[in-house]
């Protein structure tokens, strides 16, 4: 197991599953909400507009990184401006509630697909928010992904 000392930071990883309130509000792990609280000193978090065919949820210190490499790469790109236009301009900066919660805004649930059963899974220093059903096609449908990883050299 993974010790954890004061100055490590700690990373969202694993898979889990959970359900909308009837408001729209999902449940964050307690070990996201650990990271959150361990690692970074904000927090806030901000919501992507859909993203392939989920969301993505960053605190707001690695989405500032983000946007700031977007917005240089959109002084010489067409592609980066479209893109830093869609991901900046559909963002949502929030934070979770005292019990946990956040608010997925409608029309990125709609966008998304995101009706009751939901899938986060966790990418280091993000976490996407998956309808449960998509989630299940889409790891379905993948690869050989051992086997494509061994040819990029990976394992």
């Amino acid at each position: 197991m993974e010790q954890q000392s004061p100055g490590k930071l700690k990373k969202f990883r694993g898979q889990s599953e959970h359900g909308l309130d009837s408001k729209g509000r999902l449940n964050i792990p307690a070990r996201f909400r650990d990271v959150l609280a361990h690692t970074y000193e904000d927090e806030r978090v901000v919501i992507t507009p859909p993203w392939e065919k989920c969301l993505r949820i960053y605190p707001l210190e690695e989405w500032s990184k983000l946007e700031a490499e977007l917005e240089e790469a959109a002084k010489t790109s067409q592609k980066a401006r479209v893109g830093w236009r869609y991901l900046v301009g559909g963002a949502m900066e929030t934070k979770i509630d005292r019990n946990g919660r956040v608010l997925l805004p409608a029309g990125q649930r709609a966008k998304a697909h995101l009706t009751k059963d939901i899938t986060l899974l966790g990418f280091v220093n993000y976490f996407e928010v998956w309808d449960k059903e998509l989630c299940l096609e889409d790891q379905g449908s993948t690869p050989d992904v051992c086997g494509d990883l061994a040819e990029l050299g990976f394992i």
